[in-house]
């Protein structure tokens, strides 16, 4: 089947299928979406692909780990309209938040580091006259005050309440468990993901048990830079097989 896609004649649907381990279907899909050109069609209405279909097929599945189903379609897309300046600006915007995404950890393990071990409340803690009200705190963070209260309501953060006002009173512990809330966040982890992990802070009294997540962390965007590079080198054989 390999020496079939390279050979350059006609291929089936099937035939770019079984190589891919893909439906017939999906590789139907792919060329309505504009991931494949358009196929050339037999009098009795047969899709016709080559072996340059099986290029921009294999291109396509090689970008979709570094980049994500959505970019990878645009990318291929652009490259089959011609639009070539196009597909190098979604890639060089791919790039681009993997790089943040890199700052965004190097943030979290600084924001881990400078958390207060002590802060971390133990049974018999004693409460912390001091704080933050709902506010100041949303600002510190460049959030918004709502989403302090949906991270309250997921057992995120636990503010106390001002005994005269009824206010939200975010003590060291609890502005700790928004800052790592708030940065596990800008890397990816949803909701469910981060409680376990400030459950665990809480418990342990440090930010110990989040090293197998940051270590986790890691692995994923080297993962995707790797990915990155393979999806490149697919993308620049179809580009010089288009001519």
């Amino acid at each position: 089947m390999g020496k079939n896609l390279q050979s350059g004649g006609r291929l089936r649907p099937v035939d770019l299928a079984r190589a891919h381990g893909l439906s017939t279907q999906a590789v139907r899909n792919y060329e309505e979406a504009g991931i494949l050109p358009a196929a050339d069609r037999s009098p009795a209405g047969y899709r016709a692909y080559t072996p340059l279909h099986a290029g921009a097929l294999r291109a396509f599945l090689a970008l979709l780990p570094g980049h994500g189903h959505p970019t990878a379609t645009s990318i291929m897309r652009a490259v089959n309209q011609g639009a070539v300046d196009e597909a190098f600006r979604l890639i060089d915007e791919s790039h681009a938040q993997l790089l943040d995404d890199r700052r965004t950890l190097r943030a979290v393990e600084s924001a881990l580091r400078d958390l207060d071990p002590a802060a971390a409340p133990g049974p018999a803690a004693p409460p912390d006259p001091g704080g933050t009200f709902i506010g100041p705190l949303a600002r510190q963070l460049g959030i918004r005050p709502a989403t302090l209260r949906t991270w309250e309501r997921a057992g995120l953060v636990r503010p106390r309440r001002d005994s005269r006002t009824g206010y939200r009173v975010y003590d060291g512990a609890a502005a700790r468990d928004a800052r790592m809330t708030h940065q596990l966040r800008r890397g990816g982890y949803l909701l469910e993901q981060i409680a376990p992990l400030v459950d665990q802070v809480r418990t342990a009294g440090g930010v110990e048990p989040l090293e197998a997540a940051l270590g986790d962390w890691h692995r994923r965007l080297s993962a995707r830079g790797r990915a990155m590079l393979t999806g490149a080198a697919e993308l620049e054989a179809y580009l010089r097989a288009r001519g």
